[in-house]
Protein backbone atom coordinates (compact mmCIF):
# COMPACT_ATOMS: atom_id res chain seq x y z
CA UNK A 1 0.00 0.00 0.00
CA UNK A 2 0.95 3.57 -1.15
CA UNK A 3 1.53 6.01 1.85
CA UNK A 4 3.37 9.58 1.63
CA UNK A 5 4.24 11.99 4.35
CA UNK A 6 3.09 15.58 4.22
CA UNK A 7 5.63 17.47 6.64
CA UNK A 8 5.91 20.99 7.82
CA UNK A 9 5.86 23.13 10.40
CA UNK A 10 2.61 24.53 10.23
CA UNK A 11 3.28 27.45 12.59
CA UNK A 12 -0.11 27.83 12.22
CA UNK A 13 -1.86 25.50 10.12
CA UNK A 14 -3.42 27.54 7.15
CA UNK A 15 -6.14 26.72 4.55
CA UNK A 16 -3.42 26.21 2.11
CA UNK A 17 -2.14 23.26 4.27
CA UNK A 18 -5.32 21.88 4.71
CA UNK A 19 -5.57 21.76 1.15
CA UNK A 20 -2.70 19.89 0.60
CA UNK A 21 -3.72 17.81 3.08
CA UNK A 22 -7.00 17.17 1.74
CA UNK A 23 -5.47 16.71 -1.77
CA UNK A 24 -3.18 14.19 -0.58
CA UNK A 25 -5.99 11.74 1.20
CA UNK A 26 -6.96 11.73 -2.18
CA UNK A 27 -3.98 10.02 -3.81
CA UNK A 28 -3.27 8.40 -1.14
CA UNK A 29 -4.45 5.55 0.99
CA UNK A 30 -2.47 6.15 3.73
CA UNK A 31 -0.84 10.26 4.16
CA UNK A 32 1.10 10.50 7.79
CA UNK A 33 0.74 14.17 8.39
CA UNK A 34 3.82 15.30 10.47
CA UNK A 35 4.54 18.30 12.82
CA UNK A 36 8.38 18.87 11.82
CA UNK A 37 10.90 20.52 14.35
CA UNK A 38 13.83 22.07 13.53
CA UNK A 39 15.38 23.13 16.79
CA UNK A 40 17.63 26.40 14.99
CA UNK A 41 14.08 28.21 14.72
CA UNK A 42 11.97 29.59 16.75
CA UNK A 43 8.10 28.84 16.39
CA UNK A 44 5.46 30.77 17.69
CA UNK A 45 3.22 27.84 18.70
CA UNK A 46 4.70 24.86 20.40
CA UNK A 47 4.35 21.43 18.64
CA UNK A 48 1.55 20.62 21.21
CA UNK A 49 -0.37 23.30 19.73
CA UNK A 50 0.60 22.57 16.47
CA UNK A 51 -0.94 19.32 16.86
CA UNK A 52 -3.92 19.99 18.76
CA UNK A 53 -4.78 22.70 15.16
CA UNK A 54 -4.09 19.37 12.68
CA UNK A 55 -6.15 17.21 15.23
CA UNK A 56 -8.94 20.11 15.60
CA UNK A 57 -9.30 21.40 11.94
CA UNK A 58 -9.13 18.11 10.10
CA UNK A 59 -12.26 15.47 9.70
CA UNK A 60 -11.50 12.62 10.51
CA UNK A 61 -10.14 11.10 6.97
CA UNK A 62 -10.04 7.68 6.81
CA UNK A 63 -6.11 6.89 6.18
CA UNK A 64 -4.63 10.16 7.68
CA UNK A 65 -2.82 9.81 10.80
CA UNK A 66 -0.54 12.95 12.56
CA UNK A 67 2.91 12.82 14.04
CA UNK A 68 5.46 14.38 14.86
CA UNK A 69 9.44 14.73 14.67
CA UNK A 70 12.26 16.08 15.49
CA UNK A 71 15.85 16.89 14.40
CA UNK A 72 15.62 14.56 11.15
CA UNK A 73 15.98 14.14 7.42
CA UNK A 74 11.82 14.66 6.40
CA UNK A 75 13.34 11.61 3.97
CA UNK A 76 14.47 9.60 7.19
CA UNK A 77 11.25 10.15 8.61
CA UNK A 78 9.78 9.09 5.81
CA UNK A 79 11.33 5.75 5.35
CA UNK A 80 11.06 4.58 9.11
CA UNK A 81 7.08 5.05 8.59
CA UNK A 82 7.18 3.35 5.93
CA UNK A 83 6.79 5.73 3.28
CA UNK A 84 6.92 5.26 -0.73
CA UNK A 85 6.15 9.45 -1.19
CA UNK A 86 6.87 12.80 0.36
CA UNK A 87 4.36 15.24 -0.76
CA UNK A 88 5.22 18.83 -1.11
CA UNK A 89 3.62 21.89 -2.45
CA UNK A 90 4.74 24.37 -4.68
CA UNK A 91 3.16 28.14 -4.51
CA UNK A 92 5.57 29.57 -6.92
CA UNK A 93 9.32 29.45 -8.63
CA UNK A 94 10.71 29.92 -5.87
CA UNK A 95 9.39 27.15 -3.85
CA UNK A 96 10.01 25.19 -6.97
CA UNK A 97 13.52 25.66 -7.16
CA UNK A 98 14.04 25.11 -3.23
CA UNK A 99 11.98 21.70 -3.49
CA UNK A 100 13.37 20.24 -6.43
CA UNK A 101 16.70 20.49 -5.27
CA UNK A 102 15.30 18.96 -1.71
CA UNK A 103 14.12 15.81 -3.98
CA UNK A 104 17.70 14.95 -5.81
CA UNK A 105 19.09 15.11 -2.48
CA UNK A 106 16.50 13.16 -0.64
CA UNK A 107 16.49 10.50 -3.98
CA UNK A 108 20.32 10.27 -2.90
CA UNK A 109 19.56 9.70 0.83
CA UNK A 110 16.12 7.57 0.09
CA UNK A 111 16.32 6.19 -2.96
CA UNK A 112 12.93 4.14 -2.76
CA UNK A 113 11.18 7.46 -1.66
CA UNK A 114 9.90 9.44 -4.39
CA UNK A 115 8.65 13.15 -4.14
CA UNK A 116 5.35 14.36 -5.33
CA UNK A 117 4.42 18.06 -5.89
CA UNK A 118 0.95 19.62 -6.06
CA UNK A 119 0.25 23.38 -6.86
CA UNK A 120 -2.57 24.60 -4.98
CA UNK A 121 -5.49 26.56 -6.66
CA UNK A 122 -5.07 30.23 -7.40
CA UNK A 123 -6.88 31.55 -4.26
CA UNK A 124 -4.64 30.00 -1.61
CA UNK A 125 -1.35 30.01 -3.49
CA UNK A 126 0.03 32.72 -1.39
CA UNK A 127 -1.06 31.95 1.86
CA UNK A 128 1.75 30.47 3.78
CA UNK A 129 2.27 30.50 7.76
CA UNK A 130 4.71 33.33 7.95
CA UNK A 131 2.10 35.34 5.65
CA UNK A 132 -0.40 35.11 8.01
CA UNK A 133 1.91 35.99 10.84
CA UNK A 134 2.93 38.91 9.17
CA UNK A 135 -0.45 40.11 9.56
CA UNK A 136 -0.96 40.21 12.89
CA UNK A 137 -0.59 43.41 14.71
CA UNK A 138 -2.19 46.31 12.70
CA UNK A 139 -5.81 47.24 13.74
CA UNK A 140 -7.81 44.96 12.15
CA UNK A 141 -5.54 42.20 11.79
CA UNK A 142 -8.07 39.66 12.84
CA UNK A 143 -10.69 40.08 10.10
CA UNK A 144 -7.95 39.93 7.59
CA UNK A 145 -6.47 36.53 8.69
CA UNK A 146 -9.77 34.94 9.16
CA UNK A 147 -10.07 33.61 5.55
CA UNK A 148 -6.74 32.26 5.62
CA UNK A 149 -7.31 29.60 8.30
CA UNK A 150 -9.92 27.03 9.97
CA UNK A 151 -12.19 28.00 13.74
CA UNK A 152 -10.33 26.44 15.66
CA UNK A 153 -6.76 27.78 14.45
CA UNK A 154 -8.25 31.36 14.14
CA UNK A 155 -9.55 31.09 18.26
CA UNK A 156 -5.64 30.10 18.66
CA UNK A 157 -4.34 32.80 17.20
CA UNK A 158 -6.82 35.17 19.14
CA UNK A 159 -5.45 33.33 22.01
CA UNK A 160 -2.03 34.17 21.28
CA UNK A 161 -2.51 37.53 19.95
CA UNK A 162 -5.20 39.23 21.79
CA UNK A 163 -8.66 40.07 19.85
CA UNK A 164 -7.22 43.82 19.67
Amino acid sequence: MKRAVYAGSFDPLTRGHMWMIEEGARLFPELVVAVGTNPDKQYTFSVEERLRMLHDSLDEAEGVCIDSFENRFLVHYASDVGATHILRGIRSEHDYSYERGMRYINGDMEPDIGTVFLMPPREIAEVSSSFVKGLVGPDGWQEIVKPYLSEPVYEMMLEKFGHG
